[in-house]
């Protein structure tokens, strides 16, 4: 009896077990009480990881490669790390599945930076030297959209970096739990695609124009690492390349003869890219702008050529170029900047002051905060945003419109008398992304201290709205650039005088939504001079007549244009480049 009796409490605990364990709450105890809803959820989670790791091996890095047919293709790392993750005993390969994700993930994270700056500087992110850029990318989010939206699109993009690195790294995991699990399936499944990708290589198979059997991410890695070879290298190269200075030795008494007693004035039109004379949706209004410029700047009794010059960058990264136009190296990326910046490299401001015959200014409303590389540049005195009067209001990115930035530079520095000559060195920051709202031209004795501008801003469109349709975008990039062009011509007609020399530029293309894919890098430059022998000493460059250079007008680099233009304005002993 009384072993009878024990064995029931025994029994009863089984009997309670079991309906404990059927009862259990939790993730295990859900998917016994719905066995079909577990099922599909983890089919369902299965796919989801199958797709993203598919879909993160076959990402193209840009944009326009996008395609359906870029996804339907067989990567050859997926097949090597299937056949890896196989052959390795439970936990080594349990950390070949963690590493695997996490890698897979900052690639992922890198095509989508490629994706970015392909978007705006038409070429792939440098993981050398690239990484301030992200600062600046800030900074213009801020500028452009306000703190808000500037906090929003960091959060964003932060989120999402998380997210893909934590989702790539758990599917890859749970693709090889599952691999393992079903081992002789995986294995055969393996070498089938390993056999069907090398006959697709053999054969040449391709769908929708695009290879079948896919290798991206190989060739990826493979020109990162060259890429991250190169920027490591550069800083060498480069340091030779700014050693060697043709007027470095130049006695002051013989530079620039050909320019004393003149004003010069280097003006640089942001964005203003050949893409605004030579693109058919465009070009109609720019010439008009052009040929009518021309027209009046030949009726005050002033003489133009002009040209084209290819740009150190596209679609953004303006201060690259000025220095290189400035310096007459060429300044291709952050490094190079730095170095140049921190260096004793003489640029043509510290040319012209080198002499003592000319002020040095600077009027550069798109700086706002410190700028320590002014000194670099040897201007004497430099006027950004706070310091020329402007109590208007921002255009987007644009702190102020160019007609009041040249009004101003007028009232406080060429309109004075018993002054030097000025070399002044002119950024005009209306044709800046984002181009709109755009500001437009007044009379110029209704500039005051730029409160007129508030009503022209109101009236401009929404930057939010114009960004919605690439063909919006266009439009109000050609009328900024209209805008920056009439603005400079209308103060050279009337201030200009007979020791008026100004020499504008653009400093780069703009972005690739405007420039439609072209991958030139040419922007147009002009002198402008009323005095005939200005314009004489360049006679044997063969510039095109007037404001608009011909399709087939000389091409320089950009680099070249200061020693060129030195030996043109000076006694002629410094060789060419």
């Amino acid at each position: 009896m009384s072993q009878v009796t024990g064995q029931l409490p025994d029994a009863e605990t089984e009997e309670d077990q079991a309906k404990g364990t059927a009862q259990r709450p939790g993730p295990r105890g859900w998917r016994q009480r719905h066995p079909r809803a577990a099922r599909g959820v983890t089919v369902t989670t299965t796919v989801l990881a199958g797709a993203l790791v598919l879909g993160a091996l076959l990402l193209p890095n840009r944009i326009e490669r996008l395609s359906f047919g870029a996804f339907l293709r067989i990567p050859a790392e997926g097949v090597l790390l299937a056949g890896l993750l196989l052959s390795l005993p439970p936990r080594p390969r349990r950390i070949a599945a963690i590493v695997t994700g996490a890698l897979l993930g900052v690639l992922t994270v890198l095509k989508f930076l490629d994706m970015g700056f392909y978007q705006v500087l038409a070429r792939p992110f440098d993981p050398v030297l690239d990484w301030i850029l992200l600062d600046d990318a800030t900074d213009f989010l801020r500028e452009s959209f306000g703190r808000t939206g500037q906090v929003l699109a960091v959060t964003g993009v932060l989120a999402l970096l998380v997210i893909v690195l934590v989702a790539t790294t758990l599917a890859a995991v749970r693709l090889t739990d599952l691999m393992v699990r079903h081992r002789p399936v995986a294995a055969r499944t393996t070498l089938i695609l390993g056999t069907a990708w090398i006959t697709c290589v053999t054969l040449g198979v391709q769908f929708t124009e695009v290879p079948v059997a896919s290798k991206i991410n190989a060739d990826y890695v493979d020109n990162r690492v060259e890429q991250v070879r190169a920027g490591l290298r550069d800083a060498e190269v480069f340091e030779k390349q700014a050693a060697v200075d043709a007027f470095a030795a130049t006695p002051p008494d013989q530079l620039l003869t050909g320019l004393r007693g003149k004003d010069v004035l280097f003006a640089f039109i942001e964005s203003y890219g050949r893409v605004a004379i030579d693109d058919p949706a465009m070009a109609k209004q720019i010439d008009s702008v052009l040929e009518e410029g021309t027209g009046r700047l030949e009726s005050a009794g002033f003489s133009s050529r002009s040209a084209w010059l290819r740009s150190p960058v596209t679609g953004a990264g303006s201060w690259l170029a000025h220095s290189t136009f400035l310096s007459g190296l060429w300044i291709k990326n952050q490094q190079r900047y730095r170095t140049l910046t921190t260096s004793d490299r003489q640029t043509l401001g510290s040319y012209f002051r080198k002499t003592g015959a000319w002020r040095t200014v600077g009027i550069v409303p798109g700086v706002r905060r410190a700028w320590p590389e002014g000194k670099f540049f040897a201007l004497d005195h430099i006027y950004d945003s706070e310091r020329l009067g402007y109590n208007g209001p921002y255009f987007s990115w644009t702190p102020v419109p160019d007609q009041f930035s040249l009004e101003a530079f007028e009232r406080l520095e060429r309109g004075k008398k018993d002054r030097k000559p000025i070399m002044a060195e002119i950024i005009l920051a209306s044709s800046h992304n984002p181009w709109a709202p755009v500001a437009r031209m007044i009379d110029w004795e209704d500039l005051g201290d730029g409160s007129v501008f508030r009503r022209i801003k109101e009236e401009g469109k929404d930057p939010k709205e114009v960004w919605k349709n690439p063909d919006s975008v266009r439009a109000e990039y050609t009328n900024a650039i209209e805008y920056s062009l009439r603005s400079l011509v209308e103060y050279v007609e009337r201030y200009g005088d007979d020791d008026t020399v100004l020499v504008f530029l653009g400093d780069h293309q703009p972005v690739p939504t405007v420039t439609a894919g072209s991958r030139s890098k040419d922007v147009p430059v002009t002198i402008v001079a009323r005095d005939k022998k200005v314009l004489d000493r360049i006679s044997d460059w063969g510039w095109t007549d007037g404001l608009k250079p011909a399709e087939d007008a000389p091409q320089w680099g950009m680099d070249k244009f200061r020693d060129r233009f030195m030996t043109a304005y000076g006694p002629g002993t410094a060789p060419r480049r």
